[in-house]
């Protein structure tokens, strides 16, 4: 069972973690009510190393102090509203057994609760597993099953080891849906599964947990969530699904997947060892769910009776989790970013620490409700964390700062700022800060104007043109006047200019407005069934929910942006822009064509032709074309040098698996018929 306490990820809205700030994207203005204070040395509490030495009253405080915390951190973090990242807690449980290692706490399943879900009694116990994060403790524990498997004359242990999934754990019986709870039972959640929650090749499959695919995530989901955990805690514990829950259930992206589907590797505990290394960078290529380690689990039923269990994990499994490189920094600063929706973000400015050959001088807080729980702000020492991963995470908060100071005013017009969960919004729709982000939106997403970057459009909008009807109208004298140079005047006159004349595809234009709940995926689909002239015109919610795919939140979000946005785009497109039609799907394309309808997935290098004519000749002919296998895929279409990944999950969910060669003879097939019957 693949039990225990995961990564630090945020909730569904509440985005909590640091990652790297690479390039800024937004309107960075310094906060000017946080003052400065002094950075302090850490406090002997924090120093595990001096508390031996405390009076044992002090050290009872400790204790008491330790589990205090320990209880609250895991309610929030079952609740889905992690305060502290993983290692910090794995960290605050060694220190609890390190001062008393009989302490209740740690001989008990950590519990979890869903309000108003019905509580079922588990057939057997969900244990946690425990945690093995160098060589040494996994030999230890491969010795101890070596050992047990002597002393009662059984053959040398062999091992199992699977990636260790990194969801919401769960038990499904083909009856009953539950949670793990406190381990002895837990909650019924079968709703999911009315909601959109695969099961991973059926029912009844025994213990697993509720994840959202790898690709999934990467393509759609990204730029809104921190982790897909994250997600899939707020599809479980609400009854109310947000846009991007709702697509990704009608995606079939969210999966419960038995640990019995997953790749495994056996071998005896010597081979284990000797081959660690290789085995740990197997289930990234082999799955395509997050994965937080690896899980290994003496195979044999009779040992594994004999080697029990504790009230908090069984002693035939481990997980083997890893520690990636750290670094303690102290914050020296805090920048203020405005986004183009009005959300203020906090970006900490650290002190230049090395981790892993890169020098990290920034990381971002993400919002404001993290900066007031964590006490983040000038003089808090912080630990960044880089496991394997190319963006640094905040691992813990050292020392918290003396002074926090949270933003009343918005940085970019000094509008009143108001909470909305754990975000600071400015609801001014004239900030200029969000004209800024917004016009940077319109023409990265457009990409045919090169020359607008964040300090061009910043001194736009602070000289009154801070709308695209403004910009668009602007000849090079009016560039000159704004103190562009000659040539640069010359460039952005041009660019503008080459953005009308240079063909575009409508659903990038559509998409470029940033019409709530209506990016470049959805933009094409709305275009392969309605004109732009008619969604300008207006659409009822009623005909977008209609479209399959579009839930009904998605369908009221864009209908209304649709409408706020109608004048500006029918001005734009009286400037004459060269759009590329969206193919439109008729209703004889839907219907005759073997593959219309069809959810299809191309993959790997193709030889004749490339994979985006693929795509968009079966756009053409009605197929839904799919970046992410699903249970709503029917064809994955493979080229040449195709990974495992994406093959072995579409074999797990029945999905067939041609060749390109198979799939051009499905298309001339068809050609032959409808010639015949002319």
């Amino acid at each position: 069972m693949h039990l225990r306490r995961k990564h630090m990820k945020p909730r569904i809205i509440k985005v909590l973690g640091l990652t790297l700030i690479i390039a800024f994207s937004a309107t960075a203005i310094r906060a000017q009510t946080l003052t400065t204070n002094r950075p302090k040395p850490l406090t002997e509490l924090q120093q595990p190393e001096k508390r031996a030495l405390m009076p044992k009253t002090d050290q009872n405080h400790t204790i008491e102090k330790l589990v205090t915390e320990l209880q609250r951190y895991n309610h929030a973090y079952r609740q889905g509203t992690p305060l502290i990242s993983d290692s910090e807690y794995d960290n605050l449980v060694e220190e609890l057994r390190g001062l008393d290692p009989e302490n209740p706490f740690l001989h008990q399943v950590e519990p979890e609760t869903f309000s108003g879900r019905q509580e079922v009694r588990h057939p057997q116990a969900m244990l946690s597993t425990e945690k093995a994060y160098t060589q040494a403790a996994l030999a230890r524990f491969i010795e101890r099953a070596e050992k047990s498997a002597a002393e009662n004359n059984l053959p040398a242990p062999r091992f199992r080891v699977t990636p260790k999934l990194d969801g919401l754990a769960a038990r499904d019986d083909g009856q009953v849906f539950a949670t793990r709870g406190n381990g002895a039972s837990g909650y019924e959640i079968s709703s999911a599964f009315a909601k959109g929650v695969v099961p991973l090749n059926g029912r009844g499959q025994g213990l697993g947990e509720i994840v959202i695919s790898n690709t999934y995530f990467a393509e759609h989901l990204a730029a809104h969530f921190e982790h897909p955990r994250n997600l899939v805690v707020g599809i479980i514990n609400s009854d109310t699904l947000n846009p991007y829950a709702e697509k990704a259930l009608q995606a079939g992206a969210v999966q419960f997947v038995p640990y019995r589907q997953l790749p495994a590797w056996q071998g005896s505990g010597a081979q284990l060892l000797n081959n660690l290394a290789t085995i740990k960078a197997e289930p990234a290529e082999q799955t395509d769910y997050p994965l937080d380690g690896l899980v290994a689990e003496v195979d044999s039923p009779e040992l594994q009776k004999i080697l029990g269990a504790t009230d908090h994990h069984y002693r035939w499994q481990i997980a083997i989790k890893s520690k990636g490189e750290t670094a303690v920094s102290r914050v020296i600063d805090i920048t203020w970013q405005v986004g183009r929706t009005g959300s203020i973000t906090p970006v900490l400015e650290i002190e230049p620490v090395n981790i892993s050959g890169a020098t990290i001088r920034r990381v971002t807080a993400h919002n404001a409700g993290l900066v007031r729980e964590q006490k983040l702000g000038i003089g808090a020492a912080i630990e960044i964390i880089r496991s394997g991963e190319v963006i640094p995470k905040l691992e813990k908060v050292i020392t918290p700062a003396a002074v926090v100071s949270l933003p009343e005013v918005c940085p970019g017009c000094s509008s009143h700022l108001e909470w909305s969960n754990d975000f600071l919004k400015c609801r001014n729709p004239h900030c200029p800060a969000q004209l800024e982000q917004q016009l940077r939106h319109w023409f990265k997403t457009l990409g045919t104007a090169d020359w607008f970057g964040l300090k061009t459009v910043a001194r736009l909008v602070e000289n009154g043109y801070d709308n695209l009807e403004k910009i668009y109208a602007m000849r090079e004298k009016d560039f000159t006047a704004l103190a562009f140079g000659p040539q640069q005047s010359l460039n952005l006159t041009q660019a503008l200019n080459l953005s009308r004349s240079k063909e575009v595809e409508d659903w990038r234009f559509l998409a470029a407005f940033g019409i709530p709940s209506l990016g470049r995926g959805d933009s094409r689909r709305l275009l392969a069934r309605f004109s732009l002239k008619q969604l300008v015109n207006g659409i009822a919610p009623a005909e977008l929910a209609a479209i399959p795919g579009f839930a009904q939140l998605t369908a009221d979000n864009i209908s209304q942006g649709l409408a706020q946005n109608r004048d500006l785009i029918r001005h734009l497109l009286d400037l004459g822009f060269n759009l590329t039609p969206t193919p439109r799907l008729t209703a004889e394309s839907l219907s005759s064509h073997p593959l219309a309808d069809k959810g299809i997935v191309f993959t790997g290098k193709m030889v004749k032709g490339s994979r985006e004519a693929m795509e968009d000749e079966a756009r053409q002919l009605g197929a839904r074309v799919q970046t992410a296998v699903s249970r709503k895929t029917d064809y994955l279409v493979c080229g040449e040098n195709v990974g495992a990944t994406k093959s072995e999950k579409a074999r797990q969910l029945g999905v067939a698996v041609i060749s390109e060669a198979e799939y051009r003879k499905i298309l001339q097939n068809h050609r032959m018929a409808d010639t015949l019957n002319q």
